[in-house]
């Protein structure tokens, strides 16, 4: 790409900005929380008519249980790279009904309501990335664009349709929230997992029949206990007894007793690590039993030499587009599916979506004035990768 492009391509953008706010604004007042089919696949066929008006070629991956995918292929005929596959998502957190209390509005520079950063400003970000390389001398490669329907509840249902396009590119950039007001792309994430710890008592009157019982609830306290322990036993490792259940009367010895366990871990060897210290558990109270499920269900995004040189280009092109545009990296607790095909070897660079803050919180909200730049940058990348 000749160094001028990436600026010809801001101006298209910001002459835009206002059609992208409207297509934005368009987007969220869809509502489409991850557990309502019906209306994640509102979310999809609008943005399947999207796509397809700007020329993809449109696959819907069906789903019986959750959201379909929306698949679209963007072809350069005279090109000879590998597609780049731009990842993002279309389901959200909230619930239906939430437009009610948190309205879509722009103020202070910035546009707020449910959504908006998680992550449909990202989506906009791709069309109309898409849009100025075509207004702008055509793709220069072909483009694979995914949008899942399921990526805030775990990906289970889009995991290997995005692992298995991912394969077939040469990058993939991922659309969501970039970190913090500085906007810095993520580089490294940690990798996620979710464990049960079940424990089974012997249930006794409280009262006429106390020594007989074992409790679970107090067995599984002690546990907690050892649990919390873990964190830290390795660098970044965390581990966080959330949610509690147990006990059927405060007169009757509990029976049965669980928790859910949330795991994040650095690196893809302390998987294995806390894997085996939580299935080594045993019971304190010999009375007790204990039943642990659960495995690692994102991969750690580690920061390699491929996903260093891909954050290299992004600087030196951010910098094309604005001399003072220091672009800078991070990394995060939280996981996307960008930890999936950073773990295949491809080069992932992801957080290249709005920049705001407030995801999955009250205040959830994107600044304007970083919208065209990120999707000049986008383009960019999709040129320069």
């Amino acid at each position: 790409m000749e160094t001028k492009k990436p600026n010809i391509l801001l101006r298209w953008l910001e002459a835009h900005e206002a059609e992208m706010l409207r297509w934005i604004r368009r987007a969220v007042e869809i509502e489409s929380p991850s557990y309502d089919k019906a209306s994640v696949d509102a979310m999809g066929r609008f943005l399947t008519h999207e796509l397809a008006r700007i020329g993809g070629r449109v696959k819907i991956h069906k789903r019986k249980a959750y959201g379909d995918l929306v698949q679209a292929d963007f072809a350069a005929p005279h090109a000879k790279q590998r597609p780049v596959l731009l990842l993002g998502h279309h389901d959200t957190v909230w619930e239906l009904g939430t437009l009610k209390k948190m309205p879509w509005h722009v103020r202070d520079g910035r546009i707020w309501g449910p959504g908006t950063l998680d992550m449909k400003a990202g989506l906009a970000q791709v069309l109309f990335a898409l849009r100025a390389l075509q207004h702008n001398g055509g793709l220069p490669r072909p483009v694979i664009v995914l949008s899942v329907c399921d990526e805030e509840i775990g990906s289970h249902a889009s995991r290997e349709v995005t692992e298995s396009l991912a394969k077939r590119c040469a990058a993939v950039l991922v659309l969501e929230p970039a970190q913090g007001l500085k906007g810095a792309v993520k580089t490294a994430r940690k990798g996620v997992g979710d464990y049960f710890l079940r424990v089974t008592g012997k249930a006794a009157h409280a009262g006429v029949d106390f020594a007989s019982g074992a409790s679970a609830i107090v067995e599984l306290a002690r546990q907690i206990q050892a649990i919390a322990g873990l964190t830290g036993l390795r660098p970044g490792l965390t581990v966080n007894p959330g949610m509690v259940r147990g006990g059927t009367r405060t007169n009757v010895i509990a029976a049965e007793a669980e928790v859910g366990i949330d795991i994040r871990v650095a690196r893809n060897a302390d998987a294995a690590f806390i894997d085996r210290r939580l299935r080594r558990l045993r019971p304190f109270n010999r009375q007790c039993k204990l039943e642990i499920h659960g495995t690692l269900n994102r991969p750690p995004m580690e920061r390699k030499a491929a996903i260093a040189r891909l954050f290299s280009q992004a600087r030196t092109l951010a910098r094309t587009l604005d001399k003072s545009w220091k672009l800078e990296e991070a990394s995060t607790g939280g996981g996307s599916d960008g930890n999936f095909t950073a773990a295949l070897g491809i080069p992932t660079l992801d957080g290249l979506g709005a920049v705001g803050e407030g995801a999955h919180a009250a205040h959830e909200s994107a600044l304007i004035r970083e919208i065209p730049r990120r999707a000049a940058l986008l383009a960019a990348l999709i040129a320069g990768v």
